[in-house]
Order: C-alpha cells, then sequence, then structure tokens
C-alpha cells in the first residue's frame, strides 16, 4: 500500500532542509542555493549525465558517491558550473567543504550539484554567503519543503515535490523527493535533477540496484525537446532511520514494496518534468508495441517522440498520421509496412499499412484534448516500450530564444 503524503523530500525521519536566494537569480524572491542533509549517514547512490561534457559538480560527485556514504546534498541554481575547467571544479570542491563545515562532517560526505547558464563561473562570494545562510536555516517545516523544491528551479514553472509511505516488514517507511526539468530534456537523463530521500535500512548495492531500475522506466524514459544537458542527476539518500530488517537482494517481497514505492516516486516526477516542458501545452505517450526486441521498440518511440513536425502537429491539433509513420520509418529498425497500425487517443487511423478512412469526426475532438495517447503496432513480436514527451509550441522557441538574455 503506497500512500502519499506530505512534506516531500523531508518528510523521511532525519532529514531536513534549507534555502536562500544568494543572488545566482535576478529576483529575491527566488530561492537559489540550498541543502538537503541527513542528521546521520546515508548510503548514497546515484545516476549522472551520459553526455561526454560534464559539469564540474558531476565529476566532483561521481567521486563521493562511488564510495557509498553521504550527509548531505548542496545545490544551486542559475549556474551550471559546467565547462569553466580547473577552477570550475574547485569551487564544486569549495561548496563541498563549506557545507561540511557548517554541518560538522567531512567534505567527502557531501554531493554538489549545479544547474544553469554554461560557461559562467560561480561567483563564489554569494556561493559562500548562500551556503552559510541556507545551513543555518536547516530544519523539516513545511516552508522549507516547498522553497527547496523552488531552489532547484531554472526554467520551470512549478515546483516538483512528492512523498510516500509504505509498509516495509512491519515498520513504515517514507520515500520523499524533489526534481527540477523543463527543457534540455532527453533519455539517459538530461537538464533535470532529482534529490530522493529515504529512511529506508538497505544495503548500498541494493539501493544501486532500485535506483538503476527506477530511472530506467522512468527519467530513461522521458523527453522533451532531446537535448543532453551536462548537469544532470538522480540521487538518492538512505538513513535507516525507520529500522526495518535492512533490506538486501534476498529480501523477496519487502524489496518488492520497497521498489514499488521508489519506481511510484520517480515516475510522477518523470511525468511531472514532461508535463512542465518549456512552452508544452500537451502532455503525450507513445506507446510502441509488438516490436522484435525492446531496444527497437525504444528507439522508434524516441524517433516519434522527438520529431519536431509530430510534435508541432500535436501542438496545432492536427492528427498528421503521416509524420509518426514517417518518423517510425527512420528510426533504422526493420519495418514491415503492411503490418503497421497505428492509433491516437485509440481511434484507429492507419491500419495493415493504409489510412483509415473517412477520418473519425471523434479524432479531430480528441485532437483538442490535453493528453495526447499514440499507440503503434509494429506487428513485427511481442516486445514494447512507453515514452512520455510534450509537444513543441511557439512559447518553447520564444523561452530557448531568449535565455542567456
Amino acid at each position: 500500500m503506497i500512500k502519499v503524503v506530505s512534506e516531500g523530500v523531508i518528510a523521511p525521519k532525519g532529514f531536513k532542509a534549507g534555502s536562500v536566494h544568494c543572488g545566482l537569480k535576478r529576483s529575491i524572491k527566488n530561492h537559489d542555493i540550498g541543502i538537503i542533509t541527513s542528521e546521520g549517514p546515508c548510503k548514497a547512490a546515484a545516476l549522472f549525465t551520459t553526455n561526454q561534457i560534464v559539469a564540474a559538480p558531476i565529476k566532483y560527485s561521481r567521486k563521493i558517491v562511488r564510495k557509498g556514504t553521504a550527509y548531505a546534498i548542496v545545490v544551486n541554481s542559475g549556474n551550471a558550473n559546467a565547462c569553466t575547467g580547473e577552477k570550475g571544479y574547485k569551487d564544486a570542491e569549495t561548496m563541498a567543504r563549506l557545507t561540511a563545515e557548517y554541518l560538522n562532517v567531512s567534505p567527502d560526505k557531501v554531493i554538489v550539484a549545479s544547474t544553469g547558464i554554461i560557461g559562467r563561473p560561480l561567483p563564489m562570494k554569494k556561493i559562500q554567503s548562500g551556503i552559510k545562510k541556507a545551513s543555518m536555516g536547516l530544519c523539516n517545516q513545511h516552508i522549507n519543503a516547498v522553497n527547496i523544491a523552488k531552489a532547484i528551479m531554472t526554467t520551470d514553472t512549478v515546483p516538483k515535490h512528492i512523498a510516500v509511505k509504505t509498509r516495509i516488514s512491519g515498520k513504515g517507511v517514507t520515500i520523499g523527493a524533489i526534481a527540477k526539468g523543463s527543457g534540455m530534456i532527453s533519455p539517459n537523463m538530461a537538464t533535470m535533477f532529482c534529490f530522493i530521500t529515504t529512511d529506508a535500512s538497505i544495503s548500498l548495492n541494493t539501493l544501486r540496484s532500485c535506483i538503476k531500475k527506477s530511472v530506467e522506466h522512468s527519467f530513461n524514459q522521458i523527453t522533451v525537446d532531446g537535448h543532453m544537458s551536462t548537469s544532470d542527476m538522480v540521487a538518492i539518500l538512505a538513513n535507516g532511520m525507520a529500522y526495518n530488517r535492512t533490506l538486501t537482494s534476498k529480501s523477496g517481497n519487502a524489496l518488492v514494496s520497497f521498489q514499488k514505492a521508489l519506481d511510484y516516486v520517480t515516475l510522477h516526477m518523470a511525468k511531472a518534468i514532461v508535463r512542465d516542458g518549456e512552452g508544452a501545452t500537451k502532455f503525450i505517450q507513445v506507446d510502441i508495441n509488438e516490436a522484435k526486441t525492446e531496444s527497437d521498440a525504444k528507439e522508434i518511440a524516441r524517433r516519434v517522440a522527438e520529431s519536431p513536425l509530430v510534435k508541432t502537429a500535436i501542438n496545432g491539433g492536427d492528427p498528421n498520421w503521416g509524420r509518426i509513420i514517417s518518423a517510425a520509418g527512420y528510426a533504422g529498425v526493420t519495418l514491415d509496412e503492411s503490418r503497421l497500425c497505428l492509433s491516437i487517443n485509440k481511434i484507429m487511423i492507419y491500419k495493415n499499412g493504409l489510412p483509415v478512412t473517412p477520418i473519425p469526426k471523434k479524432l479531430l475532438s480528441e485532437m483538442k484534448k490535453d493528453e495526447i495517447k499514440i499507440q503503434l503496432n509494429l506487428g513485427m513480436g511481442e516486445k514494447s516500450t512507453t515514452l512520455w514527451t510534450c509537444d513543441l509550441s511557439k512559447e518553447y522557441i520564444k523561452i530557448n530564444a531568449e535565455y542567456h538574455t
């Protein structure tokens, strides 16, 4: 049984958060630096961008996570600290050291994350002041839960947070999370963060396995614009303060319950990112069925979901099936045109290689809805996948044309 509760990332026992405005964002109303910390040491696991060009905090945090233990995450928005050379790396180290000093822990127990504009050095005086003030404001009040979610936003229009409770071995276990992401979103992660906390007692290897599985079916199944970032990260801290029997790979139903709760959190966060896609007006689900292999299904789903022509057609309410079929055709996957069947919101519009005529009148009203489901059956096998995306609007162009200025 999974129950949604309040307080987001600080809902699990023993976690606190603090955030402030330090001057990275223009408005003093917008927090831009924050800390998430635990009263005790945590098992720590994370996944990072697969881009070859990565921000300094990614380089630093990879080393921290390999050790498997952390007390805190310090994060800023407004500046990605990416493509900033040796100084950028030292600045990431400084962020960890300053946070560690205020928390009275070792610097190698602090994960660092930054998001925002690429190529600008961090204003370290502002960062130092922000870390000090954020550390002084650490607590587990509702306002802190909301503010830390806002502090990591860039082009996001809404804060993204969730917490759930479940029962594991007779104990109540809580998982909380915040996330950010709106543009530069592509499978294998993108300009997104998700910081997850839990009071579950779990072995490090099991935690690593659980988060990897969860990300594969959530954050790696979304796309907004097909552009992969330098800075994305999904990190999870588990402090064991629920005092359940420690979860391992042999924990059976207890581990299944934890995985389901974690999957609920990551999928909710992933879909929230898509719904808040830059300029988005429609939430789109792409189902590819009857593929020969799962990789075939994923490749076609991505081609359809990232096609500017498909996305603009849906933005305009145009059931242009030709764009969907042609996108599938250039995915590099062997297809038999005579087996293809395509539906939009369960209305068949292309069957066995030919258009359904006349186009059902109901389809035009379905295309005006906020949620669109594309279902393409390949007739080649039994594998399937689902990917989530959004439409492409004039507002997306405006946001990104003016982003740097």
